[in-house]
């Protein structure tokens, strides 16, 4: 630790207390790592504040001393964003003391929450008052709705409802120098000028810290419905969802999964089991609710709509739950994929988005251009179809070794993929945000207007550079690697 962050951990124990200040090495270590294992940062202290004041007080210590520092919630980030430097330069500023739901209203369907409040605990404590947040993610037991407001996290349920930036409707921060900026009002109609709320939403840490949210509540649901088909590709999955959006307006879900990323569920997650009878190339995962106890059931809805769908062809076969335990377990496999990709060996992971028609296209013919390009690997895409974004990961070959792989040939493998979807029209971080992983990427294909906008904010809100650094966006561009 170096004068400057002892200084400011001494001064943050004196106004806070012994509880918002972690130095013990082993308390610090599992906040030092990303969800994936692939980043790995080193924090002399973790500052922990639980106010808004507190959260006050260390960013304008921070900022007079010019000690960076990393905001975090529950570290669940897919870029290594809210992992720290290795070098040991910044310290952590965990949100997870920050973690109260400060109001829900039925009568208006808003809800302030607090940045380290879980997803899953604001999903139950809405519940209990007749409504719901429409957001999840596999990560909802961990992830905090800081952490969420300030990666513009996406999720499932995106068909309908949209990502953080339509759920949020008010934002509380905390700015680099130690100012508040109170945006929580969940005003219609605001237009005194830049909307600093959305460009808080989405920065990544990298311009303040997010410490508290009015969200937009949707009533709870009357019922829902989840079913599993198998269809020969992405273009037939395209076909079935626009065919089931011309006939009603209750899906919700629609998730478009291999086979061969069903199979490594199947294999590596414990108590899963195969949705249906025989080999099929693609599956979807639907969807569909009803908000009024009158409207058509949505068991009986999927029924009605996909019993066509089979008898033409376009459907091989589907399942409907019969219960909640059996939606549950179809969930599950989609929850489950990315742990048993983990599981299964080393990946590169690419969040994209392209035109949601050009995407069954896409998904085909750059599978096909990377096991072509790069011999043994494996390249496949899920996810959100509908939303015309997809997680396109693609695997090492069998018996490769993951730290020679990771170092050596999963970088080309993602300048490759990332030229495929730039000559789509279409985005290289579509909702887990640019972090550390996608740095040098953003700056080598964004156009000049973007990237210079991106460090101007940065250099007008953030001019010392003490804000998550190495993440998202740097005041200077990164020296090419030789």
């Amino acid at each position: 630790m170096n004068t400057a962050q002892s200084a400011l951990v001494d001064a943050v124990r004196s106004a806070l207390g012994e509880k918002a200040v972690v130095t013990d090495r082993h308390d610090i270590a599992p906040w030092e790592a990303d969800w994936r294992g692939r980043y790995h940062g080193h924090a002399p202290a973790i500052l922990a504040p639980d106010t808004l004041a507190g959260v006050v007080t260390v960013l304008a210590l921070a900022h007079a001393g010019g000690v960076p520092i990393v905001p975090q919630g529950g570290n669940t980030s897919m870029v290594g964003g809210a992992t720290p430097p290795a070098d040991g330069s910044a310290l952590i500023l965990s949100l997870r003391r920050m973690n109260r739901i400060r109001e829900i209203s039925a009568a208006d369907n808003l809800a302030v929450a607090e940045a380290g409040v879980i997803l899953a605990d604001l999903h139950r404590a809405v519940a209990e008052r007749g409504r719901r947040f429409p957001l999840t993610l596999g990560a909802r037991g961990s992830a905090t709705i800081g952490g969420l407001t300030s990666t513009n996290a996406g999720g499932t349920q995106v068909l309908r409802f949209g990502t953080m930036r339509g759920l949020v409707a008010g934002v509380e921060a905390v700015l680099p120098d130690g100012s508040v900026h109170d945006g929580l009002a969940a005003l219609k109609k605001d237009n005194r000028g830049y909307d600093l709320n959305q460009l808080l939403i989405g920065a990544e840490g990298t311009l303040g810290v997010v410490t508290a949210v009015t969200l937009r509540l949707a009533p709870a649901v009357a019922g829902r419905a989840v079913a599993w088909a198998a269809l020969a590709d992405p273009a037939d999955a395209l076909a079935l969802l626009r065919r089931l959006e011309a006939a009603t307006h209750a899906i919700e879900g629609f998730e478009i999964i291999p086979g061969d990323s069903l199979r490594l569920v199947l294999d590596h997650v414990p108590g899963t089991r195969a949705p249906l009878a025989g080999t099929h190339r693609w599956h979807v995962l639907i969807e569909a609710t009803a908000s009024e106890p009158q409207e058509e059931a949505p068991a009986a809805l999927l029924e009605r709509l996909l019993a066509p769908a089979i008898a033409d062809g376009q459907v091989a076969d589907a399942v409907i739950a019969a219960s909640e335990a059996q939606a549950e377990a179809l969930w599950r496999i989609r929850d489950s994929l990315s742990e048993a990709e983990r599981a299964s060996g080393p990946a590169v992971q690419h969040d994209i988005s392209v035109p949601v028609a050009d995407m069954p296209r896409f998904m085909i013919e750059a599978a096909a251009a990377c096991e072509a390009r790069f011999p043994g690997v494996h390249a496949t895409a899920f996810g959100h179809l509908g939303d015309g974004n997809v997680h396109f990961h693609v695997r090492a070959p069998a018996g490769a070794d993951p730290a020679r792989w990771y170092a050596e040939d999963a970088p080309g493998i993602t300048r490759f993929v990332n030229d495929l979807v730039v000559a789509s029209g279409g985005s290289i971080s579509a909702e887990h945000g640019i972090g550390q992983m996608k740095l040098r990427e953003l700056e080598r294909l964004s156009p000049p207007a973007r990237l210079a906008t991106l460090r101007a904010i940065k250099g007008a809100l953030d001019p010392h550079g003490i804000m998550n650094p190495g993440k998202l966006v740097t005041l200077a561009p990164i020296p090419r690697a030789p």
